[in-house]
């Protein structure tokens, strides 16, 4: 396999991971969104901090790129406390839509700060993609702006975070970029946890932790990724995604999804397997 199509890959099984951190948040009920992030990362950093210890790497990564892994922690974070924002005061499908405009931005971004060239096909590939989103997230605009603008924010820093990623490639391992952020996310999180907390039960406790455990999966998977395949050639298979957690949400609450979704569904399916053969003939 080329780098290509190692990315690619990886980024399917962070699809993977975190379908299944969403569904597991889904199934730990009716807590504080800031109660169930810190879980999440608090899990990914435990993991990766065994990692880093394993391989005796840096916990904090090398002092050349502290900017780089700070700017990460700073923009992811930002990224997920503004994508939860945006979910509690906007329409599902409006938030989720939204969050999905973050590959493009990386596209643009990586094409301005990292000269990362834009094939023709490449492009058609994520507009065509971006349709078949519309057709599946159905949005309807029909509320206050600021949510909306909050939720661009939301991508724009999330963007940001996978474009330094890429920027950091092979100087640094993968787990220390994980552990880096989880641990910021958290220490970060942590005050307003002790503000908003609310008792958990045991099954809901085990949830947050599966949600964790699946979440750390779908970084290793996202963060390799960016290190093997530039994101013009990638980005769009975070749209794989939608295809499993459709899957677990028929599995484990009987939702299916109506004409319109099959619609996008196969748009985008089309899209991503154009992209990956398209992959596969490209030397990295």
């Amino acid at each position: 396999m080329n780098n290509i199509v190692k990315g690619i890959l990886l980024m399917l099984i962070s699809s993977i991971g975190f379908a299944g951190m969403t569904l597991f948040v889904k199934l730990s009920g009716d807590l504080p969104a800031i109660q169930k992030t810190f879980f999440r990362n608090f899990v990914s950093a435990i993991i990766a901090f065994i990692l880093v210890i394993y391989y005796k790497e840096s916990l904090f990564g090398k002092r050349e790129n502290q900017l780089v892994l700070l700017g990460r922690s700073i923009f992811g974070t930002l990224g997920v406390i503004f994508l939860f924002y945006a979910i509690d005061n906007l329409v599902l499908s409006d938030a989720d839509m939204i969050s999905k405009m973050s590959p493009f931005l990386v596209i643009i971004f990586s094409a301005i700060f990292l000269k990362e060239k834009i094939l023709p096909f490449q492009m058609a590939t994520i507009i065509t993609a971006f349709i078949g989103m519309l057709f599946i997230v159905k949005p309807s605009f029909s509320i206050d702006a600021v949510p909306y603008f909050i939720g661009v924010l939301s991508a724009v820093f999330a963007a940001a975070a996978y474009t330094l990623l890429r920027v950091l490639g092979n100087r640094e391992k993968f787990y220390t970029v994980v552990f880096y952020f989880s641990f910021f996310s958290t220490v970060t999180l942590f005050p307003f946890l002790i503000i908003i907390y609310k008792p958990m039960s045991g099954i809901q406790l085990i949830f947050l932790l599966l949600a964790g455990l699946f979440a750390t999966v779908g970084q290793f998977g996202i963060t390799l990724a960016f290190k093997y395949a530039p994101a013009r050639d990638i980005s769009i298979f975070t749209y794989s995604t939608v295809f499993f957690t459709v899957i677990m949400s028929f599995a484990f609450f009987s939702e299916g999804p109506d004409l319109y979704s099959l619609i996008g569904y196969v748009i985008i399916l089309s899209a991503m397997l154009y992209m990956f053969f398209k992959g596969r003939k490209l030397t990295f």
